[in-house]
């Protein structure tokens, strides 16, 4: 019997001196590491870009009537934001060369009487809400541009005039200062007056020019 309880009591310390080896080879213990957030984009600072797209809408001349008019627009764009909470108040500027124009032929203008766009600019204030990367925003201000009137076998005439305009768009930040944008414009440039070098002999033919401007535009913030 007490070899029976020796060889138990020696086994038991036995198992006890391999497990206590078994822990003493095992690793150290390192605790998960803490979850790494991005910090939240911010939007204030100065930046410059380009912006492309096109625009469509109507001029209309007292003698002749309305036309449609369409073409497409790129330039660039300057501006600062500045960001409180999650607030952005900005003011951008852009120019733009522009090809937009329309042209009608009727009895008083058989030839076709044509209304151009050449340039376009704007200076507008803009109010955003900062969702992290996503800026929708609100815009508006004044506009500046030149309005054409041209008609075969008479003077072509042109008028640089001043409007306002009026419009919202999305600015997403991408990779490093870089942003991306959408954007809708209604531009009013009001009327000018071409006088008989319209073509329809009134001395008072006003012309006006409205479009509704859609353009895409890429911004590196400063």
């Amino acid at each position: 019997m007490k070899r029976v309880v020796f060889v138990l009591v020696a086994l038991a310390a036995t198992t006890a001196i391999a497990a206590a080896a078994d822990l003493a080879r095992r690793g150290p213990y390192y605790p998960a590491p803490a979850p790494v957030y991005a910090p939240l984009f911010n939007w204030t600072g100065f930046y410059i870009g380009i912006n492309g797209g096109g625009g469509f809408g109507s001029s209309n001349w007292d003698s002749t009537g309305s036309r449609n008019v369409s073409g497409g627009l790129i330039g660039g764009t300057v501006g600062y934001n500045y960001q409180f909470g999650q607030a952005v108040a900005g003011i951008e500027g852009d120019a733009d060369w522009s090809g937009i124009n329309g042209s009608t032929s009727n009895n008083v203008c058989p030839f076709g009487c044509k209304t151009s766009n050449t340039w376009l600019a704007t200076v507008r204030g803009r109010l955003g809400y900062a969702a992290d990367r996503f800026m929708p925003y609100v815009t508006g201000g004044a506009a500046f541009g030149n309005i054409q009137a041209s008609t075969p076998g008479f003077a072509q005439t042109s008028g640089d005039k001043g409007g306002w305009t009026l419009g919202a768009g999305l600015e997403a930040a991408l990779a490093l200062n870089w942003t991306a944008k959408v954007e809708y414009l209604y531009v009013d440039l009001g009327t000018f007056n071409c006088g008989l070098n319209c073509g329809a002999g009134l001395p008072t033919d006003n012309v006006s020019f409205h479009t509704n401007i859609l353009r895409a535009g890429v911004n590196y913030k400063f």
